[in-house]
């Protein structure tokens, strides 16, 4: 018996990723690329704690590791990197990165300042390499949903938007003595202003009135810790934002997210685990997600997917899915939210609103 007419068996070829730091959540990514990503690959793991990015890449099966950066930078094998690093070096990474031609996926804050962000994003422009920023509570089931009702308008014109983060914790905040003061804003509220700018997309924040005090740890007050903060932000439009964080919710991992509007009102995110609820002579109980990654497991998982299809699209010379509203945060997403950041911090100084710098220069950024 002869073969029926054959089929073809070539694959495509996969996007070559390289991690930089094997921290937490470079861990967390990194097993979301070797195991949970289709059609990439982990290329290799950088991170000066060669220890680290041994016992991780031997528990994936990568075959890479090494103590600098460059040489993944270098390694025309690697179509596009992530980076995991502490915050204070993902500037420098961005800029040479591109300047490598990797595609950039990068978690927040892309830097500290603006002044280094607008460089490294002028190297993204100039190479054209696309670029990502982590902000992962898009990609959540529950917002996805409730951008997507407000972009086709079910609730009107925002008016009023509110978005929180409660860390989970126990009353205290193990090595809090460590922890930088504006840490509360730059990374952690930063998700907050992401969410509170992508539900009023297309409106600038133009505003903002921080209040932050140190409630968990009142001990640190005096070196300037943070642990507790409300934010108003004032948008081009009118409508009104409110942001806030602390540090230790001992029910578990809270995020949610709100917009009210003209026509409605959408909300988003909840306090427990699943939907499901005991009831018993002791009252009514539900189970609370513990981590980050439990809660936003998917998501963090979805937001890799995009980046590598889009990678994949730039590598291919095919033109990216179109979505019926903005997803991908970029580049311009990623500035606007550390000017956000940035303001609070100065608010905070000041004990009063301050602007959000640089928010009239917001257009001239690419979106991707």
């Amino acid at each position: 018996m002869a073969y029926l007419t054959p089929h073809s068996t070539s694959v495509p070829e996969p996007v070559r990723i390289g991690l930089v730091g094997s921290g937490w959540m470079g861990a967390f990514h990194a097993e979301s690329i070797a195991r949970r990503i289709p059609g990439a690959v982990l290329g290799a793991i950088a991170d000066p704690n060669l220890d680290s990015a041994e016992a991780l890449a031997a528990s994936l099966g990568v075959e890479k590791i090494t103590a600098n950066a460059e040489d993944i930078m270098a390694d025309p094998g690697i179509d596009a990197v992530v980076i995991a690093s502490p915050a204070r070096f993902h500037a420098s990474l961005i800029t040479q990165a591109a300047a490598a031609g990797k595609h950039v996926f990068c978690e927040k804050p892309a830097a500290q300042d603006l002044d280094q962000l607008d460089a490294a994003l002028a190297a993204v422009q100039a190479s054209g390499v696309h670029f990502q920023i982590g902000f992962n509570r898009r990609y959540a089931e529950d917002f996805l949903a409730a951008k997507q009702d407000v972009s086709a308008g079910t609730v009107g014109r925002p008016q009023l938007l509110r978005s929180l983060t409660r860390d989970p914790g126990n009353g205290s905040i193990p090595l809090a003595a460590k922890v930088p003061a504006r840490t509360i804003f730059l990374e952690t509220l930063i998700h907050d202003f992401d969410t509170l700018n992508w539900f009023n997309e297309g409106a600038e924040p133009v505003e903002v009135y921080a209040v932050a005090d140190a409630l968990i740890e009142p001990g640190l007050r005096d070196q300037g810790f943070l642990d507790t903060a409300v934010v108003t932000v004032r948008y081009s439009n009118g409508a009104i934002g409110v942001a806030e964080a602390n540090f230790s919710a001992l029910y578990g991992y809270d995020v949610r997210g709100e917009v009210f509007g003209s026509m409605g009102m959408v909300q988003a995110g909840r306090a427990t685990e699943t939907a499901s609820r005991r009831y018993a002579a002791e009252g009514l109980a539900a189970e609370t997600p513990r981590l980050n990654v439990e809660l936003f497991r998917q998501a963090y998982t979805d937001e890799l997917i995009d980046f590598s299809a889009v990678v994949r699209a730039h590598r291919d010379g095919v033109s990216p899915v179109a979505s019926a509203f903005t997803v991908t945060p970029g580049a311009a997403d990623a500035r606007r939210a550390l000017a956000c950041a940035l303001a609070c911090i100065e608010s905070v100084k000041q004990g009063g609103p301050v602007p959000v710098p640089g928010a009239l220069t917001l257009q001239s950024l690419p979106t991707t």
